[in-house]
């Protein structure tokens, strides 16, 4: 597998998502990927650092990036979904050939949108749904784990 030493870093200021990459992680290396946590992919729509909870590389050297929403209490985490949405498949244009497509994880019990998201609501009013997935967390746990991101 190649090495992605060049992916810039930043540090994780919170544990929201320490649940989520407890699952995660451990799928991704059982199905094979080298990944890289919390790294800078580039400029915001709007301006500001991207930073993505995970790039994943599977062993052709495929990347995929990975941005987790945790849900536990009623809260903002589904109000961000369709701007992150936006920005990752952004990123996924701007870089054509890096990125082989993202997803956006949404874990946690007090989603009242989450079918919604992960059924393909968005996509009435968004383009390229095929750069992007809005998936469970589960559901993504068990891609990863088969390697078939």
């Amino acid at each position: 597998m190649v090495a992605r030493k060049d992916l810039p870093y930043a540090k994780k200021g919170t544990t929201t998502g320490a649940v989520m990459e407890a699952m995660v992680l451990p799928a991704l290396e059982q199905g094979g990927y080298e990944y890289f946590r919390q790294v800078v992919i580039g400029e915001r729509l709007g301006g500001g650092k991207h930073i993505v909870d995970l790039v994943a590389y599977n062993a052709e050297g495929r990347g995929y990036l990975v941005s987790m929403k945790w849900q536990q209490t009623s809260g903002t985490a589904e109000q961000k979904v369709p701007y992150e949405a936006m920005c990752l498949i952004e990123a996924a244009l701007s870089d054509p050939g890096r990125y082989a497509k993202a997803y956006l994880v949404l874990g946690g019990p007090a989603w009242t949108l989450r079918d919604f998201y992960t059924d393909g609501g968005l996509w009435e009013y968004m383009r390229h749904d095929e750069l992007l997935s809005i998936i469970t967390l589960e559901a993504f746990v068990a891609r990863a784990n088969r390697g078939e991101l």
